[in-house]
C-alpha cells in the first residue's frame, strides 16, 4: 500500500479541525443557552456528535467538488493523488463508522450512502457496504444483501487505480457478496450469496452468477 503523505495529512487535519469548530461553535450558539435539564452536558455531546457528521458531510462534499476523484490509475506527486488519499482518510477516520455499523437503519443508510455522493435509483437498498460512494452509480429497485462489500478501488503494492462500479435496475446482489472495481452489473442480474465478482467483470442483464471466483451460472431468459 502506498504510504500517505505528510502534506495530504495536514490537509485532511485542517479540513477536520474546521468540521469540529463549525460542530462545536453551531452547539454553542444555537443550544447553549437552551435550558436542557439534568442532561444537559449529554444532550450537548449528542447534539455536537450529530452536527461533526453532518458538517463532515458538507466539507466532504465541497472537498470532492473542488478536486473530484478521477478514474483510472493515480499518479503519485498528483492532485489525483491528493484528493484520493484525503478520500481515504475520510472515509477511514470518519465514515466507516457509519458505512460498517449494523446498527443504523437500512432508509437511514441509504441518505448516508446518498450524502456522500453515491447514485442511488429509487427503491434501491444496501444492507452491505459501499465503500467508495462517490465512484457507485446503481439503478433503480435494487437490493444490497447484508454484509455485501461494494469498492471502487485497486491497491496493487504501491498502484493506486480507481474504477466506477456501475449496477442496474433491479439487481441483486447476495448477501456477503464481493463486488470489486470496475464491474458492470446490467439489469434484472443477480449475484449470488458469497460470491466475490473480481475487477472489470462484466455481467449482463438478466444473468446470474455466482462462485469464488463469480462465474455465469445462468444465461438471461
Amino acid at each position: 500500500m502506498r504510504a500517505i503523505k505528510p502534506g495530504q495529512i495536514v490537509v485532511f487535519l485542517g479540513l477536520l479541525a474546521l468540521i469540529l469548530l463549525l460542530a462545536v461553535g453551531t452547539t454553542a450558539l444555537v443550544f447553549g443557552g437552551l435550558p436542557l435539564g439534568d442532561f444537559r452536558g449529554v444532550t450537548l455531546v449528542a447534539l455536537a456528535l450529530l452536527l461533526v457528521y453532518l458538517y463532515a458531510f458538507l466539507v466532504y462534499r465541497l472537498f470532492l467538488r473542488a478536486l473530484p476523484l478521477h478514474e483510472g490509475e493515480v499518479p503519485e506527486h498528483t492532485r489525483h493523488e491528493l484528493a484520493a488519499n484525503v478520500n481515504i482518510l475520510f472515509y477511514l477516520l470518519l465514515f466507516n463508522s457509519l458505512i460498517r455499523t449494523h446498527f443504523i437503519p437500512v432508509p437511514v443508510q441509504r441518505l448516508i450512502y446518498l450524502a456522500l455522493g453515491a447514485r442511488l435509483g429509487a427503491n434501491t437498498y444496501s444492507a452491505g457496504a459501499l465503500l467508495d460512494p462517490p465512484l457507485t452509480r446503481i439503478g433503480s429497485n435494487t437490493i444490497i444483501g447484508h454484509d455485501a462489500v461494494i469498492f471502487a478501488h485497486v491497491i496493487e503494492g504501491t498502484r493506486l487505480e480507481l474504477k466506477a462500479v456501475q449496477i442496474g435496475n433491479t439487481v441483486t446482489i447476495g448477501a456477503k457478496a464481493v463486488v470489486m472495481a470496475g464491474v458492470r452489473i446490467g439489469d434484472n442480474a443477480i449475484v449470488s450469496t458469497g460470491a466475490v465478482v473480481t475487477k472489470d467483470t462484466q455481467i449482463g442483464a438478466g444473468e446470474i452468477w455466482g462462485g469464488i471466483p463469480a462465474r455465469r451460472i445462468k444465461a438471461a431468459p
